[in-house]
């Protein structure tokens, strides 16, 4: 029983400032702030990968932030245009279908940067111990994105559900990622296994995406019917 005092007491804490008591009191509210802190941690990432990439002269690296750069561009829009209009049902099922087809169109990007991965045989070093530190922050990010998939699912917006998605693609970049890091940093010298996961994770992410988008398309166009 004690252990709750403390969670209790940071609760009223939070109850005490109007925009946490706002925070804890409004859904619509509470999910914007995730969002939007999800966007600024994911650009804190890009701007990271972008500089180690350039830095190291990992090219393929620097496509993967690129890519990772348009989905969150994608999903910032559809928070954006959340925020400025009041959306019908049908609309936001509209902008839904456009995600599914946007996600199916970068996902050939996406092919073509495993393949070069994979032709290029080469892994990504991070400094130091900084593997670790992306490490976690890649496993809590589709950790956390398959619960507020979940979650948001509960709420009935068609657009929070397509951010919501973008988050989890953009999650699966970074294990892609960090598979290749971990490969290169832990793997040895056996290039034909490192070979052969980078393909089947890579072609793993891709075939996920794939399905995710024809499933949005699917989906919207029944409930646009």
């Amino acid at each position: 029983m004690k252990c709750k005092h403390p969670i209790r007491a940071v609760r009223r804490r939070i109850e005490s400032h109007p925009l946490g008591a706002r925070y804890l009191a409004d859904v619509r509210f509470r999910t914007d702030v995730d969002l939007y802190r999800s966007i600024v941690i994911n650009a804190l990432y890009i701007i990271l990968k972008l500089f180690l990439g350039l830095t190291y002269r990992a090219y393929w690296f620097v496509a993967l932030a690129v890519y990772y750069v348009l989905l969150v561009a994608m999903r910032l829009a559809l928070v954006a245009r959340r925020g400025k209009e009041a959306l019908t049902v049908r609309q936001e099922w509209r902008r839904y279908r456009v995600c599914g087809i946007v996600l199916l169109v970068l996902n050939q990007a996406l092919m073509g940067i495993v393949i070069y991965m994979v032709r290029d045989a080469r892994g990504f070093r991070y400094p130091g111990t900084l593997i670790y530190a992306m490490a976690a922050y890649s496993f809590y990010a589709v950790i956390l994105s398959i619960v507020q998939m979940v979650k948001y699912r509960r709420h009935g917006s068609p657009l929070l559900s397509a951010a919501k998605a973008i988050n989890f693609v953009a999650a699966l970049v970074s294990i892609l990622a960090l598979e290749t890091a971990m490969l290169a940093q832990f793997g040895g010298d056996d290039e034909a296994f490192r070979v052969i996961m980078t393909s089947a994770t890579g072609g793993g992410v891709c075939v996920i995406v794939i399905g995710m988008a024809v499933y949005m398309i699917m989906r919207s166009g029944k409930s646009l019917r």
